[in-house]
């Protein structure tokens, strides 16, 4: 199954359960269209289309088509040409009225993007928003948090631990101490949730190198390359959302404090120093354990948790580099030459 049969079955199942909560009163239009990663105008559009069409009206058909209105490359080129040589240092709006008066029938919008994008025109900052309190998500597996906190977690070492949590509920799904936080432990946090839950709908991480690619320190990530990571949870249909300061990832910063009180002292009390004990209690006793004192149940009733069917979790969950094949069969990967082996069905 390709990709997009597999994210376009993913949005169908999670559409059922976003559908059945509304009709039942569980979930408010803007609550069931976060569980979709939609505005609450698509989802009633979505709604319109599902009870005309059933689920079958929900599939993109926008996916094989090119659209009609896309611009051709000879118009954006003649349009930044013309703003070179004639309308350097004009602001947008006094181009685009040149723009309209030359017969131009593009929208404002339109022009002003064309020449951001080759950086004719500086993109304004913004002017800040008014900044509330955030709510927890209403339901199991809507939004997940991953974090790690590097500590002296047993006398003289220290280790990262990493969290997988759940925003509604505040249950950790996953805890395990690594050398180094990286993109190794960023997957197997997502892998152990997968397995023992199913899928979930997004996940709120902070602007670490292996979440995120930011070209600028302190500015805003480049959503448009992602990360092994990133790529990953692109292909598994999950949603990413990065935090622009630790007080927005507050409920996983604050669960570290009792981890960095509790946690060394318990080690300390059964004896366990190695890496391996360590995460053999965090499995055994202490998740379990905290979870029941600290677990909260969630303001909605109903799951988004929805099963995997799609390819291995190892195929996708990992490393994927590119490389050319050699007239010789061989590809060369960190200075090791890996020979292909014959094959009937492949040409040479």
């Amino acid at each position: 199954m390709r990709s997009t049969e597999v994210l376009q079955e993913i949005r169908k199942m999670r559409y059922e359960e976003a559908y059945t909560g509304w009709q039942a009163g569980r979930l408010a239009q803007e609550e069931a269209a976060r569980l979709l990663g939609v505005c609450e105008r698509t989802f009633r559009r979505y709604i319109d289309r599902y009870e005309a069409a059933g689920l079958e009206g929900l599939i993109d058909k926008r996916l094989n088509q090119i659209s009609h209105r896309r611009a051709p490359v000879d118009e954006v080129l003649r349009l930044t040409e013309h703003y070179r040589s004639r309308h350097v240092g004009w602001s947008a709006k006094h181009f685009y009225a040149w723009y309209r008066r030359d017969g131009g029938t593009r929208s404002y919008a339109w022009v002003k993007s064309r020449l951001q994008e080759v950086r004719l025109i500086q993109q304004a900052k913004g002017h800040g928003k008014h900044r509330k309190r955030r709510e927890r998500a209403p339901w199991p597996g809507m939004l997940l948090q991953q974090d790690g906190s590097t500590h002296e977690w047993v006398p003289g070492v220290q280790w990262d631990l990493i969290v997988t949590m759940d925003d509604a509920t505040t249950e950790h799904y996953s805890m395990f101490f690594v050398e180094e936080e990286g993109t190794t432990s960023s997957f197997l946090g997502v892998r152990e949730v997968i397995e023992a839950r199913g899928l979930f709908s997004s996940l709120y991480t902070d602007r670490g190198s292996h979440y995120w690619l930011t070209p600028e320190a302190g500015g805003k990530v480049d959503k448009q390359h992602p990360t092994q990571f990133g790529r990953a949870m692109r292909q598994l249909g999950i949603e990413m959302i990065p935090a622009y300061s630790p007080e927005a990832r507050g409920r996983s910063e604050r669960m570290f404090r009792p981890h960095q009180d509790r946690l060394p002292k318990e080690l300390a009390a059964t004896g366990s120093t190695d890496m391996a004990e360590a995460n053999r209690y965090l499995k055994d006793r202490y998740r379990p354990a905290f979870n029941s004192e600290f677990m909260q149940p969630a303001m909605e009733e109903g799951s988004a948790f929805v099963p995997y069917i799609g390819a291995s979790l190892e195929d996708i969950l990992c490393e994927q580099r590119e490389r050319v094949v050699g007239k010789d069969n061989c590809v060369a990967f960190e200075g090791l030459k890996l020979q292909i082996p014959q094959d009937r069905a492949r040409y040479h």
